[in-house]
């Protein structure tokens, strides 16, 4: 009884030192929200892997949707930061975008290049993260759909694990750009 006693009051301790440090960048409001551990686990560092689009010519070099992501974080009121970089005249833009959760699991809403909901579709919070973007602009709707990685590339079976999730959503695999492919700026234009 006397170490069950300790463990459980270990526990504690070492989960009140935890939320001390994080609560001077979060308010604690923010860690009791149902969503404070998912947006947690997308939080940092991510690289572009795969894109694509059921409209090609929006991911296509000079596309609007044509983004490399750099970092996605979660933000006090429960928003999602997503730091993306495109190129635009020739020159390395950035890109801030804040997403709000619409309430339902894993997505967000965002307006660039028009209405943009966004939705999780599979990740593993340490490895990989696909994501599904309806675009609604004026009266033309598209879908994108983006693979990213922890690290600047990922194996063949998760690229493929996302060439079903397209064919899934109807696009089609000649749709489907390998970012790892068209230069560096996928993970080293971002690393100053």
């Amino acid at each position: 009884p006397r170490i069950v006693m300790w463990q459980s009051c270990l526990g504690q301790t070492l989960i009140y030192f935890i939320l001390r440090e994080l609560s001077m960048w979060y308010p604690l409001s923010f860690f009791l929200t149902q969503s404070f551990y998912y947006l947690l686990q997308i939080s940092g560092e991510w690289y572009s892997i795969l894109l694509a689009s059921d409209h090609k010519e929006k991911i296509e070099e000079n596309g609007s949707m044509r983004v490399f992501v750099e970092r996605i974080q979660p933000l006090e009121n429960s928003s999602l930061y997503f730091k993306y970089h495109t190129i635009i005249n020739g020159e390395c833009s950035e890109i801030p975008l804040v997403c709000d959760l619409t309430g339902k699991d894993g997505e967000c809403s965002v307006d660039y290049d028009g209405h943009n909901v966004a939705t999780i579709l599979d990740t593993d919070y340490t490895d990989y993260l696909i994501y599904h973007v309806k675009n609604s602009e004026n009266e033309e709707k598209s879908q994108i759909m983006e693979l990213y990685g922890r690290e600047p590339d990922v194996s063949p079976e998760l690229k493929e694990k996302f060439v079903e999730y397209c064919e899934k959503y109807g696009i089609v695999k000649e749709n489907i750009l390998d970012l790892t492919k068209v230069g560096k700026l996928s993970y080293l234009a971002f690393s100053s």
